[in-house]
């Protein structure tokens, strides 16, 4: 296969996939409405697009197009060089499309509405590979009403590659018929031509410097229809720029040509929609952004509320969260002289009953400290349960909260023309259930946090030089007092007669473990506490984004989202085409719509 119909197929490869993409796009699900009426407005250029891509075969079909008394169809008469339609510069002529073509000509495929048109056929050279189109004035009517020429014209468009703007020394400043080409020439090629050169003074000039920011100029014909209609009936070489306009469209606009301007005509159509439509949502991107800063901060506002409420919780339940941190460093530290005092710590008071147990002398006794000792018990577990509801209590949206969120978020969605979403239309009772459920998801995972902060505070306090620091503080008292009593006895008493250790030395001793116990006791505590503190602090704040990381209201958010990864995605649709437009190769002669945001240059 040769190169260059290797590169033809890369290059429809591409075409092909950047309509696709903008069919993805304009396919998707979105409640923001500029963005749907955006999508409207793609899947219309797409079904145009179509049928441009299936008459790539076609003859290129060039349409005359101007204000009244432009000259247009004596301009037709002058290209095709004999008559063909009637002519006339006071009033309009033609009111219905002529459509001239060769006599061997096959029409369907081109897929104009030949039942509203009328067909002239001339064995011309020029038509053997265009049909011209002698089109209806487009200010001759406000309003396109059925029947109108404006209704026949924007017919007969989509169907047009080439357009053949004329104008005329009074007409080239007309505003209505520059917004007619405005619309017209998306998906078109241009040719401009200034005509009744034999009445008017040139004014190409001033009539490119008013279109070059809108429109690529590459050249504007200055002609005298009615004397090149003469000359070529007199066997004569037109002369001036009718002769160049008609090798342009002999030779630019040749079979060999037809797929090269119908791509850029493709590229040029859904660039000029994205385009328009990027310059359409671009207005309504601020509200859009309002609407997520009021999402942003109805959840900052109920972050902060609630994340005061929820730390003194746990603050105020600290002694909860002390006691099973305090088991599971005694857990996870093993045997050893300091893990026996805290585990001695720890179940001091059950300790305490049992000797108390102990000392009961009769059944009325035992059954008494029985039942202090289960009440001690109940009281334990009723705290725990009472901590748990504190910790539910801590997240209950009151209704004013949730009435004022509603409020506030519903004005903010309608200013920024989203559409109602099933969240936006609940009342306060299915609001309330909503917060409810979010309420459990997220109790469910703070119990699962709590025991992985209690968990990670026991292994971090219980690495080996923490264990080596306090064992050897708690041993090193022992081991004084051992050494004390065990050279008294084995050294003095035996060699040097002394006596041996009175109470007055085991009194203090045991006076002095307690105090050194109960130091080591709380410089280990006071470290557990502090490392606690912090992680109730973090634990506060992740639970709380946590819990609102979706919101109260998520399918706005998510509509959010999507429109706002709609937006990013056209831009790169819109980047993609224009690198796409940039590497199609069609002719310098033919003009165009410039696209959205092109520097322009002089033409000259």
């Amino acid at each position: 296969m040769h190169e260059p119909q290797v590169a033809q197929l890369e290059m429809l490869a591409r075409l092909d996939q950047a309509t696709s993409r903008a069919a993805e796009w304009a396919d998707r699900r979105t409640a923001w409405q500029p963005l749907s009426q955006a999508q409207t407005m793609v899947k219309r250029a797409l079904g145009r697009a179509e049928t441009l891509r299936v008459r790539l075969e076609a003859p290129i079909v060039v349409a005359t197009f101007g204000g009244t008394g432009t000259g247009k169809s004596s301009l037709i008469n002058a290209i095709v060089g004999e008559e063909c339609t009637q002519s006339g510069r006071e009033r309009p002529t033609t009111r219905r499309p002529i459509v001239i073509a060769h006599p061997k000509a096959d029409l369907e495929p081109i897929g104009l509405p030949l039942d509203e048109v009328e067909i002239v056929r001339r064995d011309a050279e020029i038509l053997r590979d265009l049909v011209l189109i002698d089109c209806p004035d487009p200010d001759t009517s406000e309003t396109e009403e059925a029947g109108s020429n404006l209704q026949r014209l924007h017919a007969l468009l989509p169907y047009c590659d080439v357009l053949i703007y004329t104008s005329t020394q009074q007409k080239y400043r007309s505003a209505r018929v520059a917004e007619e080409l405005g619309q017209a020439a998306a998906g078109c090629r241009l040719v401009f031509v200034q005509t009744h050169a034999d009445l008017d003074e040139d004014v190409r000039e001033d009539w490119r410097a008013r279109l070059r920011e809108h429109y690529e100029i590459p050249d504007v014909f200055l002609i005298d229809s009615l004397r090149g209609l003469q000359e070529q009936q007199a066997s004569q070489r037109p002369s001036g720029d009718l002769a160049r306009l008609q090798d342009l469209l002999t030779t630019q606009l040749a079979a060999s040509e037809r797929m090269r301007v119908r791509r850029a005509n493709v590229v040029d159509l859904l660039l000029g929609v994205v385009g328009r439509c990027r310059e359409l949502l671009q207005p309504e991107a601020p509200r859009l952004d309002d609407l997520e800063e009021a999402l942003a901060q109805q959840n900052a506002a109920l972050s902060e509320s609630l994340s005061t409420t929820l730390r003194g919780e746990l603050i105020g339940s600290r002694h909860l969260w002390e006691r099973r941190l305090l088991a599971a460093v005694s857990a996870t530290w093993g045997f050893s002289p300091f893990s026996g005092l805290l585990r001695l710590y720890q179940g001091l008071g059950a300790l305490i009953a049992s000797f108390a147990l102990f000392r009961s002398r009769s059944a009325a006794q035992m059954a008494l400290v029985g039942a202090m000792q289960g009440a001690r018990w109940w009281s334990g577990r009723r705290a725990e349960r009472q901590a748990e509801e504190n910790l539910e209590s801590a997240f209950c949206l009151d209704d004013a909260t949730l009435r004022e969120a509603s409020l506030v978020v519903d004005g903010h969605r309608r200013s920024a023309g989203m559409l109602q979403t099933e969240e936006s239309t609940r009342s306060l009772t299915e609001l309330q259930g909503r917060a409810a459920q979010l309420e459990r998801d997220f109790l469910t995972d703070a119990a699962r946090r709590i025991d992985d902060v209690i968990d990670r505070l026991a292994r971090r306090n219980s690495r080996w030089f923490v264990r080596l620091f306090y064992e050897l503080m708690f041993a090193a008292y022992l081991m004084f007092v051992l050494y004390r009593v065990g050279k008294n006895f084995f050294y003095d008493s035996w060699i040097h007669d002394a006596p041996l250790l009175s109470t007055d030395f085991y009194i203090p001793a045991l006076l002095f473990f307690l105090l050194w116990a109960g130091l080591l006791l709380m410089a280990f505590t006071h470290r557990l506490r502090r490392g606690l503190n912090a992680e109730i602090d973090e634990l506060a704040r992740e639970m709380v984004h946590r819990r609102f990381g979706s919101g109260l209201f998520p399918d706005l958010e998510e509509s959010c989202r999507q429109a706002r990864g709609a937006v990013m995605e056209l831009d790169a649709i819109n980047a993609s085409l224009g690198a796409l437009r940039d590497e199609i190769a069609i002719s310098t002669a033919l003009g165009g719509r410039r696209a959205p945001g092109a520097t322009v240059v002089s033409d000259v």
